[in-house]
């Protein structure tokens, strides 16, 4: 028993690290976001399990990812040693993390450009980087500093790699050279060229005077350190070397082939059911390999005569961008975030919910709406796909699929009335309204060439008449039935408004500072109206959605006080729609989150 409560409790604190670190008093109220098998969940959060309703996605039991550590950059290439994790990112800095917690440990700076790969050293004393500003840099990991910039290359640095002795440095550049470096005296004492830009190198883990390349025209070779060719030429766009050094992986498509370092003997082949290789690498005792194709990450185990696949690993919501094996898998993805996966830990546990709601593939929600009367929230995705949940269950009631899907949202917004679905938003091209009752047919508002960059909060009237959006400073109001134009009006603080408020035909702003402005679009033909400041009735307590590195903080705008942290991250407070005491938000992920405030925030 006392087992059992470690490990959940380990769990849990990895979990949440963020939510905790951020503000520790307010730890409770991750409880709920634990699986529906968690024990600190089951014994500590039963009021709480009334107002929080995660409508899809919640686990049963914790699952495979134990810590996401989220930041405002997209992580390009990882490197890792023991409990060190370095990063780089479309930035010019190196973070270091701890492995097990996330936590930052330190940041490396001294590139002028992207970096573009790392490599530590075998003892972990030593961390070499490359970049797009054509240089290579040795950092002592004791001290941050940089021991030693080597200079040669006349285009990126895309690859770098250390000798297990830590003598040589390998470089493969963009300019088609492989430039090995001393680490004693800072020169280059071989160049080796090719009629094309290499992608990586590496050196064999157990062997310096061995190392790998591969190349843009997707071929692997061998080299000595004298730039001397060993061996045969492979097919492939990627390599990696296994720890014990007596195989290696190559892939290309769909297929990864694992061969034999001295003969070249194919070991294996292990394939992918979509989407092309991106990355591969072995374990630390060689007996399995774990790769990246698109959003997902794959592990076989390669002991048996046939390799078998053995997990999946689901949870980026975008491409991914870089993978290491340690005593953990650790991922890089462009959805901004990096994930520490345990190997031995079972997937998650089946959703409990009816069958509309499950989603094969989890795309990530675009918009939220509610309707508290009727007792339903609204959610739409990049796929296309608008659910309606039932408030009181979480269940989904009802599932459409749009012409949305293929066309980037930008902002969007829905209402249902009778079953009748209106569906906004806007895209590249302009405006898109389409209506549930008639199929696939849907119209298109065009708003000018750079309307999709310009674009802000989208909402539909409450009398389901018009669609008012937000942009360049206006209000700008569209008829839903005929896509003609109603009229727009300037409104103050551009930068500065919290929130748009709809009811009827009225709009109202709702600023930082608590003040407010509000229009009446109902007199067709007419100039909108304006309402004075005592027409709305702001019956409910004014939040503010704070989104820091980490889980998004909410906050009582007149107490000043944080009165929740939801979990996770999200893209901006356009996905948060708030009534006084419902809250629904959309994750990336594809789960929606409906919470009850009733109780939670003094009235």
């Amino acid at each position: 028993m006392v087992c059992k409560w470690a490990d959940d409790s380990q769990h849990f604190i990895l979990e949440h690290f963020d939510a905790i670190q951020n503000s520790p008093s307010e730890v409770y109220h991750c409880v709920p976001f634990s699986p529906s098998s968690s024990w600190l969940r089951e014994c500590y959060s039963s009021d709480l399990l009334q107002k929080v309703k995660v409508v899809k996605g919640l686990q049963t039991q914790w699952g495979a990812c134990f810590r996401t550590v989220s930041f405002d950059n997209t992580p390009q290439t990882l490197a890792c040693w023991n409990n060190l994790v370095a990063v780089s990112f479309d930035s010019y800095d190196i973070i270091i993390l701890d492995a097990v917690t996330g936590a930052n440990m330190s940041v490396l700076s001294k590139h002028t450009d992207w970096v573009r790969s790392l490599a530590f050293s075998s003892d972990g004393s030593f961390l070499v980087s490359g970049g797009n500003d054509w240089t290579v840099n040795l950092w002592d990991m004791q001290t941050g500093g940089v021991v030693k910039t080597f200079f040669g290359h006349t285009s990126f640095v895309l690859s770098v790699s250390i000798s297990p002795d830590h003598i040589t440095i390998a470089s493969g550049s963009w300019d088609r050279t492989i430039q090995l470096w001393s680490t004693q005296t800072g020169e280059c004492h071989c160049v080796i060229r090719r009629d094309s830009g290499f992608s990586s190198v590496s050196f064999s883990p157990v062997n310096s005077q061995l190392l790998m390349s591969a190349s843009y025209d997707q071929t692997i070779q061998q080299w000595d350190i004298d730039g001397c060719q060993i061996g045969p030429v492979y097919k492939g766009k990627c390599s990696a070397f296994s720890s014990d050094g007596t195989c290696f992986v190559l892939w290309r498509g769909t297929v990864a082939t694992i061969q034999n370092s001295d003969s070249g003997a194919v070991i294996a082949k292990l394939q992918v059911p979509s989407d092309d290789f991106q990355c591969c690498c072995f374990s630390p005792d060689s007996k399995s390999v774990a790769g990246i194709a698109g959003h997902t990450i794959y592990l076989w185990d390669i002991t048996p005569s046939d390799p078998c696949l053995i997990k999946t690993f689901v949870g980026h919501t975008n491409r991914i961008t870089s993978l290491v094996y340690s005593s953990s898998i650790i991922s890089s993805s462009v959805d901004q975030s990096i994930k520490i996966w345990q190997i031995g830990t079972s997937s998650p546990g089946p959703i409990v919910t009816d069958s509309a709601s499950i989603v094969t593939n989890s795309a990530s929600i675009e918009s939220v709406s509610l309707q508290v009367n009727d007792g339903i929230a609204m959610s739409s995705d990049l796929a296309g796909v608008v659910r309606v949940w039932d408030i009181s269950t979480g269940l989904c009631k009802a599932a459409f699929q749009t012409p949305a899907v293929n066309y980037h949202i930008m902002e969007g917004d829905i209402q249902l009335v009778d079953a009748r679905l209106i569906f906004a938003w806007c895209g590249r091209r302009g405006m898109y309204i389409w209506d549930g009752t008639k199929e696939r047919e849907f119209l298109r508002v065009p708003l000018g060439v750079s309307a999709s960059s310009q674009a802000g909060c989208l909402r539909i009237s409450g009398d389901r008449s018009k669609i008012f959006l937000l942009r360049y400073g206006l209000i700008q109001a569209w008829s839903i039935s005929t896509g003609e134009f109603v009229g727009e009006v300037r409104f103050k603080g551009v930068l500065d408004y919290h929130s748009l408020i709809v009811n009827g035909s009225k709009i109202w702003v709702y600023y930082e500072d608590s003040q407010t402005q509000g229009w009446d679009f109902g007199f067709p033909g007419t100039t909108p109206i304006l309402l004075p400041d005592t027409s709305l009735d702001l019956n409910r307590p004014p939040l503010e959605f704070i989104d820091d590195i980490g889980p998004r903080r909410i906050k009582d705008v007149v107490t000043g006080k944080d009165v929740f942290q939801l979990p996770g991250k999200y893209a901006n407070y356009c996905k948060i729609r708030w009534d006084g005491q419902y809250l629904v938000a959309g994750y990336s992920s594809g789960e929606v989150l409906i919470l009850d405030f009733k109780y939670m925030i003094p009235q």
